[in-house]
């Protein structure tokens, strides 16, 4: 069966999975009346998702790298049948926001991760990307939102900074190392899928340094998993079993027509996205 790489749509009622040999397609999220707010997916093609209309682009398979995966130093985290991951959950979840962006013409959702105690937060460019002509708030944990900017952005590893206004001692994540991930750890993904805030979900670290090639623009390195991402996790975060963020979501892989995870996420691995982030630091006036 040949994988669609897509920003995946609203969860409403999936078309069943056509026959193989259909070429594969990656296109950009129509409208859905039936849904108030569109959320922001892992988008392996980086388009706008505030605009309107429905446009297209044929993606083949020699987009998505294959390579077998690489490895990487690092001792694996075991997790037993009853390992609590609850700890890490209330440990990490404060740390992780949602990113709102309205304009004249459409609404989106997205996630965020909190990166300094005064509302600095990182997400993905894709996510706040339609915001020029709109405002940007944030939502916290608690419930809170609060108006917000972009500061800074880098199309090119689809980061973004957003500042949250009138904010104090909010807890930031904390980042791993690259070489402490290794195929086969735990790992949980935090976000926003679908719009349904405070959503963990759990998977592995299925493969590492796959590369997404959509013709304009190109993410390499990435941490491939199974734990489920879906629209709305874009700019979430993936931890580790100590609560460190390993990676920023960013993608999924489809099949067929379907929309909804199928086991295959995509997130920046944290040695970029900490790169990136000092970079982009480096901007802020």
């Amino acid at each position: 069966m040949t994988d669609l790489l897509t920003r995946p749509e609203p969860a409403y009622d999936v078309p069943p999975v056509p026959p193989t040999h259909i070429p594969p397609v990656m296109t950009r999220e129509p409208r859905d009346p039936r849904w108030r707010r569109r959320v922001a997916g892992g988008a392996a093609l980086l388009v706008l998702i505030a605009g309107g209309g429905t446009t297209g682009a044929v993606l083949t398979e020699r987009y998505l790298d294959s390579r077998p995966a690489a490895a990487v130093a690092g001792t694996p985290t075991t997790v037993t049948e009853g390992t609590d991951m609850a700890p890490i959950v209330k440990k990490v979840q404060p740390s992780v926001v949602t990113v709102l962006v309205d304009s004249a013409r459409s609404s989106s959702l997205g996630s965020g991760v909190v990166l300094s105690s005064d509302g600095l937060i990182l997400t993905n460019n894709h996510v706040i990307s339609g915001s020029g002509n709109g405002t940007v708030s944030v939502r916290l944990s608690t419930g809170e939102t609060v108006p917000a900017k972009v500061v800074a952005a880098d199309a090119t590893h689809d980061l973004a900074l957003v500042q949250a206004t009138g904010l104090s001692g909010l807890t930031p994540v904390t980042f791993a190392t690259d070489d402490s991930v290794a195929v086969g750890d735990t790992v949980l993904a935090f976000g926003a899928p679908l719009g349904l805030e405070g959503t963990v979900t759990s998977g592995i670290v299925s493969a590492l340094d796959r590369s997404l090639d959509t013709g304009d623009e190109k993410l390499t390195g990435l941490l491939q998993t199974d734990a489920a991402i879906n629209q709305g996790n874009s700019g979430g975060a993936l931890v580790d079993m100590s609560g460190r963020v390993v990676g920023i979501n960013v993608a999924i892989a489809t099949a067929g027509d379907s929309s909804g995870s199928v086991g295959l996420g995509f997130a920046i691995p944290a040695g970029t996205v900490t790169t990136v982030v000092n970079q982009l630091k480096s901007r802020i006036n």
